[in-house]
């Protein structure tokens, strides 16, 4: 959250947008795509006196605030305000501290399902779900608003010039500290029960675990829902990605109001598990998130329609003049869809706590969740391509000229033209999407419903252990 909000940071500070497109933003993503191939290493490795899941904590969030502390210190030098900045030490850190990060998913996924009773495991995703938001909502949209200089000034009335409500450096710093003490309070007075006390307790070592994660793989049940997690958000994903917003501000809708927008969002996102643990938690999660699918694609309709009618709206004899009404209609809009999307996403990570086996959960949980926000970026990746290909535009002084490339676009503008779009793709792909979903929706549905119906044990992998030693608690596993 914290590397993708530099990218408004940027605005403030006029830095070059390459870094935060393809360095900052693309290495933020990185660990979370690849962090299912060192899973089986954490699931594996650990001390036992301390905890299975409890080491690896400790460990990874020390270094977490110790690694912000010292970008903190750094960080007036790294980017000031006029001068060329540091990528180097920008990227490496940001690098550096989503690994940490992403690693950390592993072992509280894979704690979660051994620290909650049986009866209650579905709960996880509703922790993992208010905790990515919550985190997301922090370094993001806390620190976007805090530091910014233009935002300060028109919702707090600050004397301009005067910066924002804090510096980044006081934010960093801030939750540097926060995390240590987190850690502290952790190590101190929370104890992780004994493994070996855990029922069907098996030992791998590492080399094992990556065959249990071949092993995993080659399930045909895991095959099929692996492709259904990957496809499964193509039919809604152009109601999700930055175009539609990007869309409204080029209507005329100002940043500093979508960035309340996005404060609306966050609120839905964290209250909505709340008042849907009752189907949450139920045996059929899978079966509520295909009743709501059908309305989450017809939703794009009411969405794409708003954006398309938003200049008409806001605009009076050539002026920007947003009513009350319409931000009304905006808000209610994106309440209905973020409550639909929230709801979906802990449907589907209740099933992953469901299926996955406890003994090696960490490894188990990442696999699915990895699925799971690779098939966001595979679908954003596609769309936003398919859109770019389906945009069709023409010089308004050579009709000859498609500005399709930059340098005829450049060209366009050295006879004094715009490149006018004539269709857009945006809503095409909109149409697109959506028939798609209702592919997506025929193909999976009979097979999602027999899934969630299946006992856990259909599930897991057959271990056969045997005793290497005289000992009862030193096991080795044949796969």
């Amino acid at each position: 959250g914290f590397s993708n909000s530099l990218r408004h940071y940027k605005d403030m500070l006029l830095l070059r947008p390459a870094f935060f497109t393809s360095a900052a933003l693309s290495i933020a993503l990185w660990p979370q795509w690849m962090k299912i191939l060192w899973a089986p290493i954490v699931d594996a490795s650990y001390i036992q006196w301390i905890g299975r899941r409890k080491c690896w904590l400790l460990l990874l969030q020390s270094f977490m605030g110790s690694m912000m502390i010292f970008m903190a210190k750094n960080i007036d030098d790294w980017l000031p305000e006029t001068g060329k900045p540091n990528l180097k030490m920008l990227t490496t850190i940001i690098f550096i501290i989503n690994i940490l990060s992403a690693t950390q998913d592993i072992v509280v996924d894979g704690w979660a399902l051994t620290m909650l009773k049986k009866k209650n495991v579905s709960y996880c995703s509703t922790c993992n779900i208010i905790g990515i938001i919550t985190g997301m909502f922090v370094s993001s949209i806390c620190f976007v608003l805090l530091v910014s200089e233009d935002f300060s000034n028109k919702y707090f009335q600050i004397t301009p010039g005067a910066g924002g409500l804090i510096t980044i450096k006081t934010f960093i710093y801030t939750w540097g500290i926060f995390i240590l003490i987190i850690t502290l309070l952790i190590g101190v007075f929370k104890k992780e029960k004994n493994v070996k006390l855990e029922e069907n307790y098996v030992k791998l070592n590492v080399v094992q675990n990556y065959k249990l994660l071949w092993k995993i793989l080659k399930l045909s049940r895991v095959r099929i829902l692996a492709v259904a997690l990957i496809t499964m958000r193509i039919g809604y994903i152009s109601m999700e990605n930055t175009v539609s917003n990007l869309k409204l501000i080029d209507a005329g809708i100002s940043k500093d109001d979508m960035m309340m927008v996005g404060v609306l969002n966050y609120a839905i996102s964290l209250s909505t598990p709340f008042f849907t643990s009752k189907y949450i938690t139920s045996s059929k999660p899978m079966s509520y998130y295909l009743k709501i699918m059908p309305f989450k694609l017809l939703w794009a309709i009411t969405y794409a329609a708003l954006i398309y009618l938003t200049p008409n709206l806001i605009r009076k004899n050539e002026v920007i003049d947003v009513p009350i009404y319409y931000y009304v209609i905006l808000g209610s809009i994106i309440f209905i869809n973020e409550i639909m999307s929230v709801l979906m996403m802990l449907l589907v990570f209740s099933l992953f706590c469901r299926i996955s086996d406890p003994r090696f959960g960490g490894t188990y949980m990442t696999l699915f969740n990895t699925l799971y926000f690779l098939g966001y970026l595979v679908s954003n990746t596609v769309v936003l391509k398919l859109i770019a290909i389906f945009t069709f535009s023409e010089c308004s002084n050579e009709m000859n000229n498609n500005c399709s490339t930059a340098d005829l676009k450049n060209l366009c503008k050295t006879i004094e033209g715009n490149c006018e779009v004539y269709i857009d793709g945006y809503y095409t792909i909109i149409v697109l999407n959506m028939v798609i979903g209702f592919i997506w929706y025929i193909v999976f549905r009979k097979t999602l419903i027999e899934y969630e119906s299946l006992n856990q044990s259909q599930w897991l992998i057959n271990v056969k252990q045997y005793k290497t030693t005289k000992l009862n608690d030193n096991r080795s596993i044949s796969l």
